[in-house]
């Protein structure tokens, strides 16, 4: 006996690459790009992120991640640090340490973390955090591969740690089919890198 059936299959996924340019139309590394469903999403947030504390300076400088998700901030420099965040979306406080703390700090709000350390200045590092399972950080080249998305609309936003405090990302539609590109300029003028 023979038994026909159908296999239901999800929908498909598809990836788009995505050129940030600043305001002079010259590539934008380290800029910040997701997109949002225009129908909601369920994906769950990564369980963990790192950024690292090695050389008085943050690595990386620019992160990106779902509400939602931890981030542990390992110091392997020979010196203590001491991580903070006054930002609105999340404010936190490890208090002088070496080596990894006990516990990762998770960011539930989207926003803009800026992070600094309460003994060494100069260190600096922001962190976006995003409401979509969608986002990646540009490359020397200013672009990012959003992978994953589901075919049908998305509002695309681009973020720079350059933009004016408070200014939202910048927005523009994006309408998935398949592989392909997009591309976004801002009005900011890049740090090399």
């Amino acid at each position: 006996m023979l038994v026909a059936g159908a296999i239901l299959a999800g929908p498909l996924q598809a990836a788009v690459t995505v050129q940030v340019l600043d305001a002079a139309g010259q590539p934008l590394p380290n800029a910040v790009v997701y997109a949002e469903p225009l129908v909601g999403s369920n994906a769950k947030p990564a369980r963990q992120a790192v950024i690292e504390q090695k050389d008085k300076t943050f690595f990386p400088l620019v992160s990106v991640v779902q509400a939602g998700t931890a981030i542990v901030f390992p110091n392997n420099d020979s010196v203590r640090h001491h991580v903070y965040s006054f930002s609105p979306a999340k404010t936190f406080e490890l208090k002088l340490y070496s080596g990894t703390p006990g516990s990762p700090v998770v960011f539930d709000k989207p926003g803009t973390v800026v992070l600094g350390c309460n003994i060494h200045d100069q260190m600096v590092a922001f962190v976006q955090v995003v409401n979509t399972p969608y986002f990646g950080v540009t490359d020397r080249s200013g672009t990012v591969r959003l992978d994953g998305l589901a075919n049908g609309g998305y509002a695309l936003k681009a973020w720079y740690f350059r933009m004016p405090q408070g200014e939202p990302a910048v927005e523009q539609p994006l309408q998935v089919q398949g592989e392909g590109r997009a591309s976004i300029k801002l009005g900011v003028k890049g740090v090399p890198l």
